[in-house]
């Protein structure tokens, strides 16, 4: 039992997997063991923080009587008041001066009988409780918002009303709950298990919602009911609700900025890592009738799609809890301005800095404080002492408030803010004052921005004019000249219309007089994403408009953008275009991401006609390399299905031709992955001064290509494609010079970053065993030891293990550039600082 408490102090921070809120160490809670039972918190000392910010130790909760607390909110003596996610019921916390003994910290229960509650706010003289319980523990209520008042005048909370039920619950069931800007009403956050509100009062998403797919998706695993992941607007009384925003995963807290605007921290999921619909956790900014695109999946809708709204920040792999703004601190102000969000299952607590970026924002994440154990749960601002507290807990695991504060010298005066764009933002309010009723001023105002250059202002408008009356903008969005304008015109038409040969014959013409030659490669993609949601909706085109399609787009695939052949491909095998299968199967042969692979697979595995024998050969020999590939739970049992529906395409006789490329289940490794051989074993020293002349001439395509061949893709996610295993690169120029990036490539051990570090494990045997332990089960746990193949994992029995500590060897490996010419590297280089942007000037001819 030694071994495994030593243990449990670098499992959290070790974890490769991202997983649901609190489920990570849940065997060990279930057990009683572990985490749960040691009865001890990570000292505030193990705790790394950010230079000059202190963190203390408050109070470790009795498991035993007071549970493991998952949710803060303020009262306002300056008192906190917490709760524990099973039946403890909620604590009212006084916690000591600012320089006072941790010991003087009080705790009470409250008397209010409720339960599993994983929301709290104070707000019209009462506490408001989301409940997550299933009806456990104390009262025995289900799930809903519940409001807490007390029963008699200056008495304690004792009187429990019940405004609204939920139907469904778990760890992706209801969640926060927190006061509008303006004080008058309250926003309610639910996770996708959470089914829509009924009835539903008002909705400010046009209820349009559905798959739009031309094909049926890749999901072993059942169906996400739409619209998933939700954020309501609630008056106070409970009883007029609103769906505010929705398409989430698990968005499990939410928190408004100084100027009004609301924002999320949005899981990920997990099962899907490598595959191409994967999207990392990300911070969102959820407004006004915004959909995230959650489905199921690889119906997930890409952050490029038009009819949905991209992340500000993408995080990476995690398990989203609580989150705050910094707003009352007494940080300096940089941190008094950022977005701190809790990683669960990593240890992280990121402080998320946003910019202003037209009328919304751009964001960079920072890591702010790490621990091993810090399973961080939720966290507040007490305005009363200007200091910042956090829970650790979640899942029967040990729980325990801290307390952070600034010591540096730096001003903690309030801070401003930053007021810029000030207008920008003003301007997506009024189109968004439009969002949820009919107005007959709606269609003239929002028009002018279906063409606007900010992505924001377009959904808004869009939104805006899905709203009125189908009958009084169609001839204006069949009609409309602006190329851009009318793209998103009819993107709202294909939406919202009904179903009718007519409509769709005339927006197909429509759209077909959109000059492709001057889009742009994000322009093109929206103008294919509207067929296909017509197309979706409204069926296929008659003859005539599928020949005028094809004659129009067939010639222009493939192009150089792999995003815009995605969405070609699966137009023109929709249609069934003669040539789509010979230009496919080059692109899937030479693409350097097993994503960009797998997606032309899944589009191609619905095609029936235009196959020849050898093409069926060549695409079906591509299923054994792909049983090479990594990813996540389910990686493997997508290519399988994906296999599955191709192989039902084809005919008796196909199958008997080729049933011994049916048959092979794997190929031999060296078949999937080609080595290249050694060209020499690069130093910084030879590389830096070549690099730091500046990147020139490069060749974006061979730098892609060699982005792939170098093993890159395998763990770091770039451009929206890649793995999870380590950092995302695709913002590494905003972090790096060209020479520091070199120099993280060919030494990676000179500076770990926590959240990537292995353990070494010496065993009792005398083996030792170095990895990030990636699954726990009894006293097992798995470890990966290799990061270029996830799967490969070793049991570590925690009875068997003599000792553990982190280890100073980078789990990237060396010499990844070993096999590369000089000229290849820079090509290699150029592409990844390029933050794949084509156009970039590193990819432009000199004129000197």
């Amino acid at each position: 039992m030694r071994a495994f408490s030593k243990l449990m102090a670098v499992v959290a921070i070790a974890m490769g997997v991202g997983h649901g809120q609190f489920d990570v160490l849940a065997q060990f809670g279930k057990k009683g063991g572990g985490l749960a039972g040691t009865g001890k918190a990570t000292p505030a000392e193990k705790i790394k923080v950010a230079k000059d910010f202190k963190v203390e130790l408050l109070y470790t909760v009795p498991r035993a009587s007071q549970g493991s607390w998952v949710n803060i909110c303020t009262l306002p003596e300056g008192q906190l008041l917490v709760s524990d996610q099973g039946g403890a019921g909620l604590f009212r916390i006084t916690p000591p001066a600012i320089g006072g003994s941790a010991a003087d910290t009080k705790v009470e229960k409250l008397p209010a009988q409720i339960s599993g509650a994983q929301g709290l706010l104070w707000a019209f003289e009462s506490l408001y409780v989301v409940t997550n319980g299933g009806g456990k523990g104390a009262g025995g209520r289900p799930n809903g918002l519940y409001r807490i008042k007390a029963s008699e005048p200056g008495g304690p909370l004792d009187d429990v009303q019940q405004l609204r039920t939920f139907n469904g619950g778990g760890e992706h069931g209801p969640h926060a709950v927190m006061l509008s800007p303006d004080g008058k009403s309250l926003f309610c956050v639910c996770g996708n298990d959470t089914r829509l509100m009924s009835p539903l009062d008002g909705s400010y998403l046009p209820k349009l919602w559905g798959d739009d797919l031309l094909f049926p998706f890749v999901a072993e695993f059942g169906r996400v009911a739409l619209p998933a992941g939700h954020i309501y607007q609630v008056d106070p009384d409970g009883k007029n609700w609103r769906l505010w925003s929705a398409g989430y995963r698990n968005e499990y807290d939410a928190a408004f900025n100084r100027h009004g605007d609301l924002f999320t921290f949005d899981s990920d999921m997990e099962w899907d890592h490598n595959t191409p619909w994967y999207r990392p956790t990300r911070v969102c900014m959820a407004s006004s009738g915004s959909d995230f695109g959650f489905r199921n999946g690889s119906n997930n809708s890409p952050p490029r799609y038009p009819d949905n709204l991209p992340a500000i920040c993408d995080i990476g792999p995690g398990s989203p809890t609580g989150v705050a703004y910094g707003y009352g601190a007494k940080f300096p102000a940089k941190y008094q301005e950022a977005f701190f969000v809790c990683d669960w299952s990593y240890g992280r607590l990121f402080a998320v800095h946003l910019t202003p970026d037209g009328s919304a924002y751009k964001a960079q994440a920072e890591e702010f404080a790490t621990g091993a154990p810090l399973a961080l749960t939720d966290l507040i601002v007490n305005p009363a002492d200007g200091a910042l507290y956090f829970l650790v807990g979640g899942r029967n695991t040990q729980s325990a408030l801290y307390r952070m504060t600034y010591t540096g010298k730096e001003s903690t005066a309030p801070s401003k803010g930053d007021n810029t764009n000030a207008e920008a933002r003003a301007e997506r309010r009024r189109l968004e004052a439009f969002h949820g009723k009919i107005d007959a001023k709606a269609v003239d105002t929002a028009w002018p921005y279906l063409s606007h250059p900010d992505r924001y202002l377009r959904f808004a408008a869009r939104v805006a004019i899905e709203h009125q009356p189908v009958k009084e903008w169609q001839d204006r969005a069949l009609s409309e000249a602006s190329p851009i304008a009318s793209i998103h015109a009819l993107l709202a038409l294909a939406r919202a219309a009904a179903k009718d040969s007519d409509v769709k014959s005339r927006a197909q013409a429509a759209l077909d007089r959109v000059d492709w030659s001057k889009l742009d490669d994000a322009q093109r993609s929206d103008l294919l994403r509207v067929y296909t949601v017509l197309f979706s909706r409204q069926g296929k085109p008659d003859e005539t408009g599928r020949t005028r399609f094809l004659k129009s787009f067939e010639g222009r695939y493939p192009t150089k953008n792999y995003e815009v052949n995605a969405d070609l491909c699966q137009l023109l095998v929709y249609l069934e275009a003669p040539t789509v299968v010979e230009k496919t199967l080059p692109l899937m042969a030479k693409a350097p991401a097993q994503e960009e692979q797998m997606e032309y697979a899944k589009t191609l595995r619905n095609l029936k006609t235009g196959w020849t024998p050898a093409q069926r050969k060549e695409y079906f020999e591509w299923f054994p390399k792909a049983a090479n590939y990594k990813g996540g739970q389910r990686f493997q049992a997508y290519i399988n299905e994906i296999k599955q529906n191709a192989v039902a395409t084809l005919s008796d006789e196909e199958k008997a031709s080729l049933q011994p490329i049916l048959a092979v289940k794997k190929a031999a490794p060296e078949v999937a992955f080609k080595p290249r051989p050694i060209v020499k074993q690069w130093t910084v020293a030879e590389l830096a001064p070549v690099v730091e002349k500046g990147l020139t001439g490069r060749d974006f395509d061979r730098g892609r290509l060699l982005f792939g061949e170098a093993k890159c893709f395998s763990c770091h996610r770039y451009d929206n494609e890649g793995g999870a295993l380590g950092p995302d690169l695709t913002v590494v120029s905003g972090r790096y010079s060209p020479r520091d990036f070199l120099e993280k490539i060919l030494t990676p051990s000179k500076a770990i970053s926590d959240q990537y570090v292995a353990t070494v494990f010496i065993l009792k045997d005398g083996r030792t065993v170095i990895g990030r332990v990636v699954n726990l089960q009894g006293d097992n746990m798995s470890v990966q030891t290799d990061m270029l193949s996830p799967s490969a994992l070793t049991s570590v029995n925690v009875n068997n293990v003599e000792s553990s500590r982190l280890s100073d060897v980078s789990p990237m490996p060396t010499g990844l550039l070993d096999s590369l010419r000089e000229d290849e590297v820079l090509d290699l280089l150029a592409y990844a600082l390029s933050r794949g942007n084509r156009k970039h000037e590193m990819f432009q001819i000199s004129k000197k």
